[in-house]
């Protein structure tokens, strides 16, 4: 079995009180030598002792023994590799020090270069006409984000109940939207109805409460229909359990509540159609073949994409991808997380990832090896989706994904079967934005960094004319 260290948790929890080691060991029942010995990450904690914390505390054991640690080393070291930094920067060790024997001035390192950056890509987004306050405030898309980050894109709670329903209802993949109408109207009543896109105040989907009836606009396909009476499914009968999640956190304005809730139920959908076993067993089966999955669970590409975010299961890990959308003009319009490719927060406005070519070559999977100015490694998947249609005028809803892990686990994806690994220095060399992209000589540059000064000479011209 897995030894358990704890800490910096221990530490913490005991400082939180105000105890010393010898009151803590007095509390629990031990010796002071052994809660130093656990916070010092030179014992494993036993069950008695886990047991004796709970109780005494008042805490949830999982809170205690959940190591965070490697989502915290990846934060700090994208923080530090801020050109703010580039003068004098830690090594790894200093970072891993720190975050055992100092994780709450950690923490408010990464809150306050967070805050430098939200403030930061803010003032590059703002106009002169926007009122100032709005720089001090956080979008409820940024703070949604960050909570799921913080989850590492995976809630237990959601799974099992996903599972409860699935149990409850089997059925065929291509069967479950008539499943999910029957489960609606016998128990609760609701009924479905498919409206003409004209009826539908350019809706999708309308759940009318009072009538105990849902709208479907007729611009949904068959995945996007059955996806969403499973995420109506979750507000009706789970509400309960989107309040518990939500009131454990620090989102506390309603917008953002609502938002979280929304994406929340969108996972629900998503397990309900992609039970967790089958779909990370298939995952590894077919590696990772998209098209294969969506074939089998009859889900679309994207669905596909995203769920895949989501196989974090602490005994049944699948790989760690990141899942980005974008439309024609760069904006990002989702986007999970479950590595440290911090460029997901950003947005993938880098011209030479070839998540913008995409759109050249509309339902094409582009490979590619990206590296970031840090020296990170990604393999990288891009493609085009399409949205509904509502009008002749509109017809031209295209969007571009992206979907991606650490190099080191891209030999696990059927993609790296023929598009093999390149040499070290051919690696496409992306960044996050001009504005805080710190490479040099980057024919693709469409701005001054902000924190990095290029060099200007006036008897030679560079490859733009940011640089000579």
């Amino acid at each position: 079995m897995q030894k358990t260290f704890v800490g910096t948790q221990l530490r913490q929890l005991r400082r939180e009180h105000g105890q010393t080691q010898v009151e803590m060991a007095r509390v629990l029942g031990v010796s002071a030598a052994y809660i130093n010995l656990l916070e010092k990450n030179q014992r494993s904690l036993s069950v008695a002792v886990l047991m004796a914390l709970a109780d005494h505390y008042n805490v949830d054991w999982r809170d205690v023994v959940m190591d965070k640690s490697a989502n915290l080393l990846a934060d700090l070291r994208n923080s530090i590799q801020d050109p703010l930094f580039a003068a004098n920067q830690p090594d790894l060790e200093e970072l891993r020090a720190a975050i055992d024997h100092a994780p709450s001035l950690v923490q408010n390192f990464l809150k306050l270069h967070q805050s430098h950056r939200t403030a930061m890509d803010n003032i590059m987004r703002l106009g002169n006409e926007r009122m100032p306050q709005e720089l001090l405030t956080s979008s409820p898309e940024t703070i949604i984000y960050d909570f799921f980050r913080d989850h590492f894109n995976h809630f237990d709670v959601l799974e099992r109940a996903a599972e409860a329903l699935r149990e409850e209802e089997p059925c065929e993949p291509y069967e479950m939207q008539n499943t999910l109408k029957q489960r609606l109207f016998t128990r609760h009543g609701i009924t479905v109805e498919t409206k003409p896109v004209e009826e539908m105040s350019e809706s999708l989907r309308i759940y009318d409460a009072e009538r105990s009836v849902i709208l479907l606009s007729e611009a949904l396909d068959y995945q996007n229909r059955t996806f969403q009476l499973a995420h109506v499914i979750c507000f009706v009968e789970l509400s309960k359990i989107l309040e518990d999640i939500t009131s454990k956190t620090n989102i506390d304005s309603k917008p953002a509540i609502k938002r979280c809730h929304v994406e929340l139920a969108n996972y629900f959908a998503a397990a309900v159609l992609m039970p967790y076993d089958a779909i990370h067993a298939m995952a590894e089966q077919s590696g990772y073949d998209i098209d294969r999955m969506g074939s089998a669970f009859a889900v679309s590409f994207e669905q596909v994409c995203q769920r895949l975010t989501t196989l974090q299961r602490e005994t049944k890990r699948g790989v760690p991808f990141f899942f980005l959308r974008v439309d024609k003009a760069g904006n990002v319009t989702k986007r999970f997380n479950a590595t440290s490719f911090n460029i997901a927060e950003y947005g993938g406005s880098c011209p030479v990832w070839n998540l913008h070519t995409a759109f050249r070559t509309p339902g094409v999977i582009l490979p590619q090896f990206v590296e970031l100015p840090d020296g990170e490694r990604f393999f990288t998947l891009a493609r085009t989706t399409e949205r509904p249609v509502y009008s002749m005028q509109t017809q031209d809803r295209r969007l571009a994904i992206s979907l991606g892990c650490e190099i080191k686990h891209a030999s696990k994806l059927v993609y790296t079967t023929t598009f093999q690994k390149p040499a070290n220095d051919t690696f496409s060399k992306i960044g996050i934005s001009c504005h805080l992209c710190s490479r040099h000589n980057c024919s693709q540059r469409a701005h001054d960094p902000l924190f990095t000064e290029l060099t200007t000479d006036p008897t030679r011209r560079g490859v733009t004319r940011y640089e000579s």
